[in-house]
């Protein structure tokens, strides 16, 4: 059985308590003994035995009250033990409260170091009381301390990467411009406005993805019929797809699957996929959209929508990694198709947010499924 610190103090005191039981009860006999010692040794004499029972009875009770009443026994005996059971109880409660302290000493030293920026400390967990959940606790927390540590630096050297290159761009073009000294051509201002433009789109993806991983993102969630959303959606990435020589097709029931969400993050939503997925398919290649009716996962109906596309795939060991921001599998890292690395993140938080998620399945060389769930409406809620 597990015991709490309750547990332990009461243990303890009851421990205290009979200690001093027995102690006080071992003094008593030996006081008692003492004094029928000495009343054997003084008055138990020919008198003595000579008299009735009566009488010695009343000889006896008379020797043990005189001597109760004496100073001797009030201030020196009674005096002694007094101080003994004070000075044992001292002894214990010192030695209890440097037990039950000792976890709390360890954790005041660890918040210390926590407290000078020592993120790698660790509470070892000894028991399985309070004080034990506490150490787990706090080893917890400077876990996930250590990681917000670490994706604080991963975005800032990510932000000042993805900035640094359109920055460069127009530094250089507008140093060119400066040193030429003539009037600045169109198309060189064109290529400004494309650097700008990024620029904007970054910083605009930033703002959005803060707000969706802090829950402050704002949702005007409606009834939405995901099949003729998704057609209108798909008919805008066709040409791009076509243009890059991909056959792209939905299919979809011929019942309506209603969600209630927000139309424009979930336009975003699947328009990240699919430009990914026309990005990263290989001419010739196809891409197929697929609307799936009353999926029930963990106790929830849901819409499933899938993403599947003929592409290049990803490794399994990029998986984990896909939703985190600016992230790219290797054989995308290049910028020649404009991407930030922001795409499937955003796509994460927004499902997440509209309490949906996203699931992944590929295979290098052969292609990717992206799988979205969202929650079926229930219509008697929206009437």
């Amino acid at each position: 059985m597990n015991m709490t610190v309750r547990m332990k103090i009461f243990a303890c005191m009851g421990l205290l308590v009979l200690i001093v039981s027995i102690t006080f009860s071992l003094t008593t006999q030996a006081y008692t003994d003492s004094l029928i010692d000495q009343f054997q040794k003084k008055h138990i004499n020919a008198d003595y035995l000579s008299a009735t029972p009566e009488e010695q009875i009343e000889i006896l009770r008379s020797y043990f009250h005189d001597k109760m009443q004496l100073n001797e026994l009030l201030q020196v005996t009674h005096g002694a033990r007094l101080f003994f059971f004070i000075t044992i109880g001292l002894i214990f409660s010192f030695w209890i409260s440097g037990v039950l302290t000792l976890p709390l000493k360890k954790l005041i030293s660890a918040i210390e170091r926590v407290a000078q920026g020592d993120l790698n400390v660790k509470v070892p967990v000894d028991t399985k009381d309070e004080y034990g959940k506490v150490a787990q606790t706090f080893n917890e927390m400077t876990f996930q301390l250590r990681g917000a540590e670490e994706a604080r630096r991963r975005l800032v050297a990510d932000v000042a990467h993805e900035l640094r290159t359109p920055l460069s761009v127009m530094q250089l073009k507008l140093e060119n411009i400066q040193q030429a000294g003539h009037q600045v051509p169109p198309e060189m201002l064109l290529r400004l406005q494309d650097e700008v433009i990024r620029l904007s789109r970054l910083v605009d993806d930033l703002h959005v993805l803060s707000l969706a991983e802090a829950g402050r993102l704002s949702l005007d969630r409606k009834p939405l019929d995901l099949t003729v959303h998704l057609e209108r959606i798909v008919d805008d990435v066709r040409y791009e797809a076509e243009e890059n020589g991909l056959d792209i097709r939905l299919y979809t029931s011929s019942r309506a699957v209603t969600v209630i969400a927000d139309a424009r993050r979930i336009t975003q939503v699947f328009f990240n996929l699919l430009t990914n997925a026309i990005r990263y398919t290989p001419r010739g290649g196809k891409i197929t959209v697929e609307i799936e009716d009353r999926i029930v996962d963990r106790n929830a109906s849901f819409a499933c929508v899938s993403v599947i596309d003929t592409g290049i795939g990803i490794p399994a060991d990029e998986l984990p990694h896909l939703f985190d921001r600016f992230y790219r599998v290797d054989e995308a890292r290049s910028r020649y198709s404009g991407g930030t690395g922001l795409g499937l993140s955003i796509a994460h938080h927004f499902v997440k947010a509209h309490g949906g998620f996203i699931r992944v399945t590929s295979r290098p060389d052969e292609g990717t499924v992206f799988s979205v769930f969202l929650p079926i409406a229930d219509m008697t809620e929206t009437r």
